[in-house]
């Protein structure tokens, strides 16, 4: 069955999935600086919707907690609320209260009144170039997959570049869709700490029945590449059929290609 998608902003978005509602990376605050330990962060874009305006969830998924720009100060009230919440191990003994911390490739179940189950698996990632994690921190994806035969699992990246654990998930999991968090973020350092087009395109040769739907691409000034730099990219190496570029605040039902 078809997922339906609704960007909010950055990396925040609402990921619809037979029946249960997800939201990855929660971001509400307004445009602004953010300054952490090393760096400060301006966010540019407010989202596309309020946290209010979202309605029930069932999980927030969400890759890291150190970074305002994947967890705000609207954001960390939103998951503190929410029935349940997934991330890091080092991420959930920071959050506490019933933050969930799960360690590559452990998963976590959600399951409604009819039975039906939704199986999240945590994925690898790496927050930049090898060596970066001292001070990147951990980093987790997932894969969502429903028990509903007729579904595909979806691919959330989290804070990655391309490498060897991204080809390890494409390795093990046949996704339909995938959301690669594509901005090319760049603040200390000449390297990207997401993926950039090179790395986008490669994830999409690994996935190659997946429809590519790029998050966490607008809104940072730190984001160095954005949609329309993956559209271009996209078309000129002939995959511009399999990226689905998303319009904020408006559900979209996606299928693999």
């Amino acid at each position: 069955m078809p997922v339906s998608i609704t960007l909010i902003g950055g990396p925040t978005a609402l990921i619809e999935i037979d029946g249960f509602r997800l939201l990855t990376d929660p971001t509400f605050d307004a445009p602004g600086a953010y300054q952490l330990p090393h760096v400060k962060l301006e966010k540019t874009i407010g989202p596309a919707m309020k946290a209010d305006a979202i309605g029930p969830i069932d999980a927030v998924l969400l890759s890291h907690d150190q970074h305002a720009d994947n967890l705000d100060n609207s954001g960390r009230e939103y998951l503190l609320k929410a029935p349940r919440a997934l991330t890091t191990e080092a991420g959930a003994r920071r959050l506490g209260g019933h933050v969930e911390g799960l360690a590559p490739w452990a998963t976590a179940h959600l399951k409604d009144d009819d039975g039906n189950t939704l199986t999240i698996t945590a994925t690898p990632a790496r927050h930049g170039p090898a060596g970066i994690e001292p001070l990147s921190g951990d980093v987790i994806g997932f894969v969502v997959q429903s028990s509903r035969k007729d579904t595909r699992p979806v691919y959330i990246s989290g804070d990655t570049t391309w490498f060897d654990g991204v080809a390890e998930v494409a390795r093990r999991f046949k996704c339909g869709v995938v959301l690669p968090f594509a901005g090319a973020a760049q603040t200390r350092g000449p390297f990207h700490l997401t993926m950039d087009t090179n790395d986008t395109i490669e994830t999409a040769r690994a996935f190659p029945d997946a429809m590519i739907v790029p998050v966490h691409t607008e809104g940072w000034a730190h984001f160095r590449q954005n949609s329309e730099d993956l559209r271009k990219a996209f078309d000129v190496l002939g995959f511009g059929t399999r990226l689905r570029l998303l319009e904020p605040g408006v559900p979209t039902v996606v299928e693999a290609p």
